[in-house]
């Protein structure tokens, strides 16, 4: 142990609490403008996520079957992978759904909010805004991990190809 971890402390220290409360905050006219503008917009946003996640999902589930059933009669490797692909395509619209559900219920919160005055609804809508940015972040880390088995993956298939 060293000598500071066991300096005294002055009376005056010794009195604070570890961790001193925080303030709360008041939103002010200007605050409350700017997420009553916000919030339909956000709820646009949102459904017009939902609507794309709903479309991807279809033409992804369509593109697999087809291209799979397409597959067993003219037994082309291409096809099987256009298959494959429609399934990543539909996964990828279901996984989208999560950001614009989020997003919504971050606007339609601030609403409720607004007709309420209830500070449970503002807490539930800045919980959807932190969830929405914290899933985008976990994407984004995800497709970063994903570039460098992309750049192997195309570095691999050129150099197959140049010796065939």
């Amino acid at each position: 142990m060293s000598d500071f971890e066991n300096l005294p402390q002055s009376p005056e220290n010794a009195a604070l609490p570890e961790k001193a409360p925080v303030p709360r905050t008041v939103l002010t006219d200007t605050m409350l403008i700017y997420l009553r503008e916000t919030s339909p917009w956000l709820r646009f946003i949102g459904i017009l996520g939902f609507i794309g996640c709903g479309f991807m999902l279809l033409g992804g589930i369509i593109t697999a079957v087809l291209m799979f059933a397409v597959s067993g009669f003219a037994d082309e490797l291409d096809d099987v992978y256009m298959g494959v692909f429609g399934l990543v395509y539909a996964v990828l619209g279901a996984v989208n759904f999560f950001p614009a559900r989020f997003i919504y219920s971050f606007g339609a919160r601030i609403r409720n909010y607004q007709l309420s005055n209830s500070e449970l609804e503002l807490e539930q809508a800045f919980k959807n805004n932190k969830s929405f940015w914290k899933f985008i972040g976990i994407i984004c880390i995800i497709y970063l991990a994903f570039i460098p088995l992309g750049i192997i993956l195309v570095i691999v298939v050129a150099v197959n190809s140049a010796f065939m």
